[in-house]
C-alpha cells in the first residue's frame, strides 16, 4: 500500500475485503468477539497472538479507519479516539508523568488550553505557553523537566503558521516529542511527519469528516510510541471510537482530497474578497501575501487550508451584527464542515479563556471566524454582506 499515491491511499487504503466480497467496507458494530479456544484467548489477552479482544481497544472497523490514516500520514501507527480532545488526551496521559513538563503554543484551540492549565495541572503536570511563531520563546523555555512541545498549525482561529522544522529541530536537539495538530490541514495538505513531528493528532470531527456527522479522533506516530503509550492509556481509560464513526470517516477520507482543494479555492477567494471590503479591518488566511507566514505556509503546506478569520471594524456589538445578518450560513462553532459556519471565538471556542490571554493571543471581540464550505462562492460572499454593507 505504501506504494500508492495518496488519492488512492484514501480510497483503498487499510482494508482487505471478506470472504463476502464487498466492494464498500464493512462495518462490525459488536461489542466482543470470539474464540476457538482458551488457549487463543489466553494468547490474545497477553498479546501473544494479533486479533480482536474487544471492541474497547480492538474492532476491525476502527482497525481500517486507523490503518488507512496512518498510511496517508506516513506514520507507522494510528489509534483512533472518541474525539479530538479525547485524542490530545490520549496522547499527553500516555507521554507525560507527574513532574514532566509541557510547552505549548499559546495560540490554539480554547478547549485544549483549558486541558492543559486546568487538567494537566491536576496530576502534576507543568505546562508553559509560548508564542507560536517566537522560537527564541519555545527554545527559552525548555527546561530539564521538559518532555514535549505542542503546536496547532494553521492555529485557530488566527491561522498563523509554525515552523515544524525549526521546531524539530529543536526538540530532536533537546531529546523531547513534538506533537502537531494537523486537524485543520489534514495530510492532504500538510504531513508534520514527513517535517520531523513525533506524533500528530486529529480531530476526525472536522476534514476527515467533512459532513459534521460524527465525533472522532486519531493520534498517528511511530509504532513504540502509539501502540506502548497511546494505545495502552485508551485501553485502560476507554476514550473509544464507535464502529460506527469509524466507518463514516472512512468514507470521509474518501472524498478528503477533493474536499480540500475545494475548500482551499472558495477560502482564497473569500479572503481576496474580505480583505477588499470597507467593513474588514483585516484578515488572517495563510494563502494571502499579506500572511504574515506566507512563504513558509507555501513551502510547509499545499493549500491554505478552509479557515478564514477577519476582524471588523468596531467592537462585539458589529461582529455580532454580522453574524445575526446571516441567512444561509451556520452560526456554529464547528468547522470543516461542506457547510459554511460562523463563529465568534471570544465569546465561544475561546471563552473559557482568560480576557487577558485572548487579548495577548489577538482574539479580540471584533474577531470572526469562518469555515468556509463547499456551496457557491457567491452565495457565501452575499450571506456576509448582508451583516458587513450594513457596518
Amino acid at each position: 500500500m505504501t506504494t500508492f499515491d495518496l488519492d488512492t491511499l484514501a480510497i483503498r487504503g487499510g482494508y482487505q475485503t471478506s470472504h463476502e466480497q464487498e466492494n464498500s467496507e464493512a462495518i462490525f458494530p459488536t461489542s466482543s468477539f470470539k474464540y476457538v479456544s482458551a488457549q487463543q484467548a489466553a494468547d490474545r489477552f497477553s498479546g501473544a497472538e494479533k486479533g480482536n479482544v474487544y471492541s474497547r481497544f480492538t474492532n476491525p472497523t476502527v482497525r481500517t479507519f486507523e490503518t488507512r490514516l496512518a498510511l496517508m500520514e506516513g506514520g507507522e501507527s494510528c489509534v483512533a479516539t472518541a474525539s479530538g480532545m479525547s485524542a490530545i488526551l490520549s496522547t499527553f496521559m500516555g507521554l507525560l508523568s507527574a513532574g514532566d513538563h509541557l510547552v505549548s503554543s499559546s495560540s490554539i484551540f480554547g478547549t485544549t488550553k483549558v486541558l492543559f492549565s486546568k487538567y494537566l495541572a491536576k496530576f502534576g503536570v507543568e505546562v508553559t505557553f509560548v508564542a507560536l511563531t517566537d522560537q527564541q520563546a519555545w527554545l527559552s523555555a525548555i527546561k530539564p523537566n521538559t518532555r514535549a512541545f505542542f503546536v496547532e498549525t494553521p492555529s485557530n482561529p488566527l491561522t498563523e503558521v509554525a515552523d515544524l522544522t525549526t521546531l524539530s529541530d529543536i526538540s530532536r536537539a533537546h531529546g523531547l516529542y513534538l506533537v502537531v495538530d494537523n486537524c485543520f490541514c489534514t495530510p492532504i495538505l500538510q504531513q508534520p511527519l514527513a517535517l520531523g513531528a513525533d506524533i500528530v493528532i486529529h480531530s476526525a470531527t472536522k476534514f476527515l469528516d467533512g459532513q459534521g456527522r460524527c465525533l472522532g479522533g486519531a493520534v498517528i506516530g511511530r509504532e513504540d510510541l502509539i501502540e506502548e503509550q497511546v494505545r495502552g492509556f485508551l485501553r485502560t481509560a476507554g476514550p473509544t471510537l464507535s464502529p460506527f464513526n469509524a466507518w463514516v470517516f472512512i468514507k470521509g477520507l474518501e472524498t478528503l482530497s477533493v474536499r480540500m482543494e475545494a475548500h482551499c479555492q472558495r477560502a482564497l477567494a473569500l479572503a481576496q474578497w474580505l480583505s477588499e471590503h470597507p467593513a474588514v479591518e483585516c484578515v488572517f488566511y495563510p494563502g494571502l501575501v499579506s500572511h504574515p507566514q506566507y512563504a513558509l505556509a507555501q513551502r510547509q503546506q499545499t493549500g491554505g487550508g478552509a479557515l478564514v478569520s477577519f476582524r471588523v471594524k468596531g467592537g462585539r456589538q458589529q461582529a455580532w451584527s454580522v453574524v445575526d445578518a446571516t441567512q444561509m450560513v451556520s452560526i456554529t462553532a464547528n468547522l470543516g464542515d461542506v457547510k459554511t459556519s460562523i463563529t465568534h471565538p471570544a465569546s465561544t471556542t475561546h471563552s473559557r479563556v482568560s480576557v487577558e490571554e485572548r487579548e495577548a493571543t489577538g482574539i479580540s471581540e471584533n474577531l470572526l471566524r469562518v469555515s468556509v464550505g463547499l456551496e457557491s462562492l457567491r452565495d457565501i460572499q452575499a450571506d456576509l454582506a448582508r451583516g458587513l454593507d450594513a457596518l
